[in-house]
């Protein structure tokens, strides 16, 4: 075993099983019955590169792949249909991690998340727009956007990614409509629709 680095980390019972209890009967979560967990791992340390570090796969933040809307300082990639609506990523034009961002850049974050939120509130029958941060993927920041359908009260909460994917995928026609939707809601307050 690796010399672990907090009291934290000693304390965990690596090689077990964690029970489910506190998650099954809850009203997000979307499994029932046994549900087994698997073996909690030992920390892998050092943590292997994310793509965009030295020694990692390329930025995939960096390429205009995928993306739906861009203005000088952001854009907004939407990934290939997936089970909800729309599942969105905001990233930086330039390559930067949360904590390098520059200050002009970060006042700009919180309007745009509620830009973005709003936009894809636009596509028909999305009742909320949940928005996060995981960044354990790629080191380019990036901020996720899943578009809760209306009144799937069982897609709230942060279970709604693993809905993501088991739900059936949505129509390739209808996912194009709904990233032209959201990159034209984006464009009225600037930028350009790249879809």
């Amino acid at each position: 075993m690796t010399e672990l680095p907090s009291e934290y980390h000693r304390r965990l019972p690596y090689g077990e099983r964690m029970s489910a209890a506190e998650l099954i009967g809850h009203p997000f979560f979307p499994f029932e019955g046994e549900v087994s967990v698997v073996p909690l791992d030992e920390p892998v340390l050092p943590e292997p590169p994310r793509s965009g570090e030295v020694g990692g796969a390329s930025c995939h933040g960096c390429l205009r792949d995928k993306a739906i809307w861009a203005d000088d300082q952001w854009m907004l990639k939407a990934f290939d249909p997936t089970g909800l609506p729309m599942v969105a990523l905001l990233v930086p034009v330039e390559h930067y991690q949360l904590d390098d961002l520059p200050p002009e850049l970060t006042a700009t974050l919180g309007p745009m998340i509620q830009r973005v939120a709003g936009a894809v509130r636009r596509i028909d029958g999305v009742g909320r727009t949940h928005f996060n941060r995981w960044g354990d993927g790629g080191a380019h920041f990036h901020v996720w956007f899943q578009a809760r359908p209306l009144g799937m009260m069982q897609l709230r909460g942060a279970m709604i990614a693993a809905w993501d994917d088991m739900l059936p995928k949505v129509p390739a026609d209808e996912h194009l409509a709904n990233k032209r939707t959201v990159a034209a809601a984006l464009a009225e307050g600037g930028g350009q629709m790249l879809v």
